[in-house]
């Protein structure tokens, strides 16, 4: 939703975002979840390959925490509504941040949550406060110039190597790919580049929809690249199971990997979308 955004504040307008972006982005992402747990399998074995206590510690684990529980059924019941709200908003002219709000209200009315629970959630508080920061400076970069001028520097030197569009598209993919190592999170590099690189890639005439759907995509593929490219690898590092060399290995391994089953998909089934 923030790369939305920030491609909306650029011009590009993505109709119905929620279906757009499943349409483009289901046969590649399903190809890649399939293959990457085989092929990390494979190349990164695990010690223990059975494990036949686990079914019976699962069922036990199952019977200790019983059934389902009124407040679980209305959290499932209200995640379930807000998701639908936040999908089928646009044809019902209300915003994503209205769908998330009833859910909270929902939940806070019907005693699921209380205040208190989401005063603890500083991680949430932080997003937020970096959410409003880095889309304020990405806004304000693009009005006073500095992204459309960079967009421009780095157009003309595209330019100047005379080759078509779908080679300009795939030099900025793996620029922006490649410079996460960079960045802590995809928060702050999506805030800090994607209007930068999105702006580049308009003023070298490729196609805005298709630029802006898979910079979006990038900004998840390269979430695996490093234990601090997102919240999740370092929630996976931070468990200790995996060496810190191997982390790097298998990241950039990973990455490559992903990139080509996206491009090798991706391609053929965004040109019958039309997006190029």
């Amino acid at each position: 939703m923030l790369c939305i955004k920030l491609a909306d504040s650029l011009g590009v307008k993505i109709k119905s975002p929620w279906v757009a972006w499943f349409k483009a982005a289901c046969f590649p992402a399903v190809a890649s979840l399939m293959l990457t747990p085989f092929i990390v399998y494979k190349i990164f074995p695990p010690e223990i390959k059975h494990t036949e206590d686990a079914p019976v510690l699962a069922k036990t684990r199952l019977d200790e925490m019983g059934p389902v529980k009124r407040n679980e059924w209305i959290m499932l019941g209200t995640m379930l509504v807000t998701v639908t709200l936040w999908i089928a908003g646009e044809s019902m002219d209300m915003s994503s941040v209205i769908a998330a709000m009833l859910g909270l209200s929902v939940l806070l009315i019907l005693g699921v949550l209380t205040w208190d629970d989401c005063l603890s959630e500083k991680s949430a508080w932080d997003t937020l406060a970096w959410f409003a920061v880095l889309i304020g400076m990405a806004s304000q970069l693009t009005t006073l110039g500095v992204v459309p001028w960079l967009s421009k520097c780095v157009a003309s030197f595209l330019k100047s190597l005379s080759v078509a569009w779908y080679v300009e598209l795939l030099i900025l993919q793996a620029v922006y790919f490649f410079i996460h190592y960079l960045f802590a999170g995809q928060t702050a590099h999506v805030g800090a580049l994607y209007s930068a690189f999105l702006s580049m890639h308009l003023t070298a005439k490729v196609p805005a929809t298709l630029s802006a759907l898979v910079l979006a995509f990038n900004t998840n593929l390269f979430g695996a690249l490093t234990h601090y490219s997102s919240g999740q690898a370092a929630v996976y590092y931070g468990a200790g199971y995996v060496k810190l060399p191997n982390v790097f290995k298998l990241g950039i391994l990973m990455a490559i990997i992903n990139i080509t089953i996206w491009g090798v998909i991706g391609t053929p089934w965004w040109k019958i979308l039309g997006l190029y």
